[in-house]
């Protein structure tokens, strides 16, 4: 005969196991600082696959091919458009960019959380794709704050700068789409990090995890 506590313990065991990994999308406008946060949670060695996403634009001089972006030809690019092996992908700002599939579904087959640091079209891309994805929108304090850190950069005319600002305002609207907001503010990047765990560690938590299936 069973008892009633053996049947609690059972019970219990199934919200005890392992969660299924998490697929993280960290996403927000141009400029807010989607790599300066990403580059910390690696520093900080929180437990991630983080992709790599592959572009047709030219890689400015601080970038590494394999590390901040695979740098692709444009035939290359439309290669894996025709073979379907790109989880998401946009022509943005006149070059493509996208995630190669093998590499999130390798990752997640081995029981690791997947990050994936895209554009806020991107993440669209995802959600309808993975409706159990993660979606984190990386934020400025203000639209202000966003334009002096663009202008910082100097790697676009104004007329570039423009556009970018004009994106982000866009962008901003699609806000209720995700499921978490988070402020980066000037030299707080570590709040930021901060608050990002604190979500993935709630997540964890969930009695009705995600599944995400692709």
């Amino acid at each position: 005969m069973i008892e009633r506590g053996d049947e609690l313990d059972v019970e219990m065991s199934v919200f005890l196991v392992e969660p299924p990994p998490l697929l993280v999308v960290l996403s927000g406008p141009s400029g807010v600082g989607k790599d300066a946060v990403m580059n910390r949670m690696k520093e900080r060695q929180i437990p991630f696959h983080y992709t790599v996403t592959a572009t047709t634009r030219p890689a400015r001089s601080s970038e590494v091919h394999g590390k901040d972006y695979y740098f692709i030809s444009m035939e290359e690019f439309q290669r894996l458009i025709d073979e379907d092996e790109l989880l998401e992908w946009a022509l943005v700002y006149g070059d493509y960019k996208g995630i190669p599939k093998q590499q999130v579904r390798d990752a997640m087959a081995a029981g690791q959380d997947v990050l994936m640091r895209i554009d806020v079209q991107g993440a669209g891309t995802i959600r309808g794709l993975a409706e159990e994805a993660l979606l984190i929108f990386l934020a400025p304090p203000s639209m202000a704050e966003l334009a002096r850190r663009l202008r910082e950069r100097k790697t676009e005319t104004a007329e570039a700068l423009e556009r970018r600002l004009q994106a982000a305002r866009r962008e901003m609207h699609s806000l209720p789409m995700f499921d978490y907001v988070v402020v980066n503010y000037e030299d707080r990047l570590d709040q930021a990090v901060d608050e990002i765990g604190a979500i993935l560690q709630a997540e964890k938590l969930r009695v009705q995890p995600r599944r995400v299936l692709l």
